[in-house]
């Protein structure tokens, strides 16, 4: 990276990061969304109910992921934006060894965890049989996944994103493929979905290595001496990421409790499918972020801190317009896009009556999402905390337990707009201060 060249081309320089970044995790998103695709076709909408019923495992992976990644990758980055070359080429190193390490670990202790989430959510027994045919398998592809969304944040770091998103471009293409050969020529159901994941995830895994051991300029990997010190500061900086990942699954677990409880599996599968508007957009802010991470990081490591908050604010624009994007295009295809996924005219009526309102939350997210990574890319750990406990489970699970007793189904889907629209206000007061700090 180059101060100048940021300085000469904020925005330029923005997208040259962002758009691999978008792209790669806009392709994440649509694995997820051909897995419900493939599994509301060929298995039912028990078998998305019961997809969802385990997203709260998902989004612990990707909790303590991006708490290890993400802390790592910001003091990595400020130590290149200070020239310390070696430095952060030990942090690297340790960060992904203390991330692959935690994933096994979580897998190990999910192992003993599955009967009793079900038995808790009452599930009936063809949607636990889904889930626990899904989960089996996925408990081997999400470390996978967790280590190579790492790997691909240094990539990224070092200046090179549009490698790994040919990387995430081939993990897509191989999921989508063999996701239609095991579940429609082999008829393997859940199991059979989950297992593409697996065996895409692991091809990938094998270029993102290779990349290391033949390309890598700055990051290689090797041995390293660990630092008690590294680990826990990357971990707090991280720790804003964690919280949101975790306030994710959380909420989520609410949202399938109460649903569950008090609408059934048809409300679960409605809410599902609207779910993956909200992953898709929630990648797309994500992408933003990774990609204007570095650039927020290496800036405000060299001491250029309006230059970094200039960054934060294009980054902002950015995420605000597709927000109006994203919202106008449910307000059009909203009908067409229940359709795709089941044929069922309960759960079609519930999207159509719902989506608009769950929607609107997306014109408020972006700003509040990029503005933690912003905190957290420039060792802000507190700030991005408060920000991303507030909008994932605080107000979140306020919301979630409330509305729906005033307002039945409707209260659902009114639960995450107005948790973006009360976050918005404690995000405006954290960046009202953080101007003045810069002023004086």
């Amino acid at each position: 990276m180059d101060l100048g060249e940021i300085k000469e081309n904020p925005g330029g320089m923005i997208r040259k990061f962002s758009i691999p970044a978008i792209v790669s995790m806009m392709l994440t998103a649509f694995v997820t969304i051909a897995d419900g695709f493939f599994m509301g076709n060929y298995v039912g909408k028990e078998g998305i109910a019961a997809v969802n019923l385990g997203l709260p495992i998902v989004y612990l992976y990707l909790g303590v992921g991006l708490m290890i990644s993400i802390g790592g990758a910001a003091m990595a980055g400020m130590a290149l934006g200070a020239g310390e070359k070696g430095v952060c080429n030990q942090i690297f190193r340790q960060t992904t060894a203390v991330t692959a390490a935690a994933s096994v670990l979580i897998s190990f202790v999910m192992l003993f965890c599955f009967d009793p989430m079900l038995a808790f959510l009452k599930a009936d027994k063809q949607v636990a049989g889904y889930f626990r045919a899904y989960y089996w398998v996925m408990l081997l592809q999400l470390p996978v996944m967790v280590v190579n969304s790492s790997l691909g944040m240094f990539i990224r770091g070092e200046g090179n994103p549009a490698y790994y998103m040919k990387v995430t471009v081939l993990n897509t293409l191989l999921n989508v493929a063999l996701d239609y050969l095991f579940a429609d020529c082999f008829s393997l159901g859940a199991g059979g979905i989950a297992l593409a994941s697996l065996l895409a995830a692991l091809v990938s895994l094998c270029r993102i290595l290779y990349y290391f051991g033949k390309k890598a300029r700055i990051y290689r990997l090797g041995a390293f001496r660990f630092s008690a010190g590294i680990c826990i500061r990357g971990m707090l900086n991280g720790s804003s990421e964690l919280i949101g990942e975790m306030s994710t699954g959380i909420a989520m677990f609410a949202y399938n409790l109460v649903i569950m409880r008090r609408i059934g599996v048809d409300g679960v599968t409605a809410f599902t499918i609207a779910g993956y508007t909200a992953y898709g957009f929630s990648m797309l802010v994500t992408g933003f972020g990774q990609g204007a991470g570095p650039l927020m990081s290496f800036t405000y490591g060299a001491g250029a801190y309006e230059l970094a908050g200039e960054l934060r604010k294009r980054t902002n624009g950015y995420v605000f317009g597709a927000g109006i994007l994203v919202f106008l295009m449910m307000s059009v295809f909203s009908g067409w896009y229940g359709g795709l996924f089941v044929q069922n005219r309960e759960i079609e009526a519930m999207l159509r009556s719902g989506i608009m309102i769950f929607t609107s939350a997306f014109l408020w997210q972006g700003f509040n999402a990029i503005s933690s990574f912003y905190f957290t890319s420039t060792g802000r750990a507190l700030e991005s905390a408060v920000i991303s406990l507030s909008r994932g489970l605080v107000i979140l699970l306020i919301c979630i337990f409330t509305l729906p007793v005033w307002f039945g189904m409707t209260g659902v889907w009114m639960a995450a707009p107005v948790t973006e629209a009360v976050t918005l206000g404690i995000t405006g007061w954290y960046l009202h201060r953080e101007t003045k700090t810069v002023e004086n």
